[in-house]
């Protein structure tokens, strides 16, 4: 299981760092610059690495919305999150979709 550290606006996951304040992702010594958004998409299933964040889930916490009508803005997230951290986004080996489940972060 990776070990997971948090701490002053920063969540740390094996080498991953998640600055909250300057909503940037430190990743094999890169920095990944990401949308206030993005930030809390990936601050949430960083701190669930490893289980399945469930898009309700996902939608309260990041849209502050129960509504589950139209989730395309959550999938273009997840997709803008995956171009800038996966080696190869049309491959996801870090944010996977779990069908009808919601996403989930392997390390």
């Amino acid at each position: 299981m990776p070990r997971q550290k948090e701490s002053h606006g920063l969540v740390e996951i094996d080498g991953m760092v998640l600055d909250m304040d300057k909503t940037t992702l430190r990743k094999n010594e890169t920095e990944i610059h990401l949308t206030p958004k993005e930030t809390k998409l990936m601050a949430l299933l960083m701190r669930n690495v490893g289980k399945v964040v469930s898009r309700s889930d996902l939608m309260q916490e990041v849209w502050n919305t129960e509504y589950l009508g139209d989730t395309r803005t959550l999938d273009v997230h997840i997709c803008w999150l995956r171009q800038k951290i996966e080696d190869n986004p049309r491959i996801p080996e870090m944010i996977l979709t779990r069908r009808g489940q919601g996403y989930e972060l392997r390390i």
